[in-house]
């Protein structure tokens, strides 16, 4: 089955219903769209772009590996001009999509490239931002592909590779391969170490600003929110502060350091109340910056 295939089909199959509305599959692509600006996935993303420019007016940021156009047609809604490149010509998760987006936002910003990451037919030097969005990990030639984002960038200018699969070892990648949901239908997905990563970025001449791990940045935790992470750690301080309450102290109880130290070795036997090595395939972000 195509990739193409595989979406139309899960768009009808109730499993797969979460899937569909989380990853911005469904046949309304502007839905999408709108859908996906309003995610605080994005909002975080603008965020770092803004932090890093100070003001993003005029930017021009090629998106890699676009998809159907959610974050490409995003960006240039909000005033970037934007090149998407996308090498699959589908009307439902590629190019075409795309296409369809631009004229139905009536979007002059907006450029379509059909191409693979390894090979991009733009101007070298030229882009004051690349946007990777669950992309990097499928690349057929890591080192190549980054050389290519990398290539494209202006001297100052930002490389955001977001949401790519990170594994620890070959074991670790078996797991993330047969828990993915659609991996079965295609055999596409694929995942890289940290060490790989990092090597590709720092081989392309970048400088590593950031790495977001999993639970570092609503960027990689989607589709769990900021509220959900907090309600979870709220929860397990309510629990510390119960176990507290518990102890049989008498006038140790007002000493601060104690209950710090203990709070601590408590905290040692229950195990972090956030563990990414607890998920398959887990997310990292990364902000480079090419050297002036």
């Amino acid at each position: 089955m195509t990739w193409e295939e595989i979406i139309i089909q899960i768009r009808t199959d109730p499993a797969y219903k979460a899937l569909v509305e989380f990853a911005y599959f469904e046949a309304d692509l502007a839905l999408n769209v709108n859908r996906f600006r309003a995610s605080d996935e994005y909002k975080e993303t603008l965020e770092r772009i803004n932090s890093h420019f100070g003001n993003r007016k005029g930017l021009r940021l090629a998106d890699i590996g676009a998809g159907n156009g959610v974050a490409a047609v995003a960006f240039a809604l909000d005033g970037f001009k934007v090149a998407a490149v996308e090498p699959d010509p589908s009307n439902t998760v590629g190019a075409g999509a795309i296409r369809k987006l631009k004229q139905e936002f009536n979007l002059a910003q907006l450029d379509v490239i059909e191409a693979w990451g390894e090979a991009l037919p733009l101007e070298a030097g030229t882009f004051d931002v690349v946007y990777i969005r669950q992309a990097v990990h499928h690349a057929h030639e890591l080192k190549k592909f980054i050389a290519e984002a990398a290539r494209l960038l202006r001297k100052g200018g930002l490389l955001l590779t977001v949401r790519d699969h990170v594994i620890f070892d070959e074991n670790d990648k078996n797991w993330f391969l047969e828990s993915h949901p659609l991996h079965k239908f295609y055999g596409g997905e694929n995942a890289f170490t940290e060490q790989e990563y990092d090597e590709a970025i720092k081989g392309a001449g970048l400088r590593i600003l950031k790495k977001l791990r999993h639970f570092e940045s609503v960027i990689n935790y989607f589709p769990e929110k900021r509220s959900d992470i907090e309600a979870k750690l709220e929860k397990r301080k309510l629990f510390l502060e119960g176990l507290w309450a518990g102890k049989r102290l008498g006038p140790f109880r007002k000493s601060s350091a104690l209950k710090r130290w203990y709070f601590r070795r408590a905290e040692a036997k229950l195990g972090p109340v956030f563990d990414e090595r607890k998920i398959p395939g887990r997310m990292i972000t990364y902000l480079a910056k090419k050297n002036a």
